[in-house]
């Protein structure tokens, strides 16, 4: 990865960021508080895909219709979090993985 990769990848990161700021305030938070979420669970998906800006498009979606964010995506936020990613591997699965084939390591 390049300079020029980094540059460009923060005015993507900064245009993202500055898209979730013109959500309705209600968004924004519930955005906000989805993607700590997934920055401390670390789903596999977060880096490899467009998890993040698909979940903003489906906000912004949303808004545009004149939802409120719990109408769209129900009263547990979590839930709505966690189904999004339930199918994905997470970092800490893959790190787990690859600890649990060392040799030395019981087995039952």
């Amino acid at each position: 990865m390049g300079i020029q990769d980094i540059i460009e990848g923060k005015k993507q990161w900064r245009a993202h960021l500055a898209r979730v700021k013109a959500l309705p305030p209600d968004y924004e938070i519930v955005y906000k508080e989805i993607q700590r979420y997934y920055f401390k669970v670390g789903p596999v998906a977060l880096t490899e895909g467009d998890l993040l800006s698909e979940l903003l498009e489906f906000f912004e979606a949303g808004a545009a219709a004149g939802k409120g964010v719990l109408e769209l995506i129900g009263n547990d936020v979590a839930a709505f979090a966690d189904d999004l990613i339930k199918d994905s591997r997470t970092y800490a699965d893959i790190h787990q993985n690859s600890i649990g084939g060392e040799s030395g390591t019981a087995e039952k």
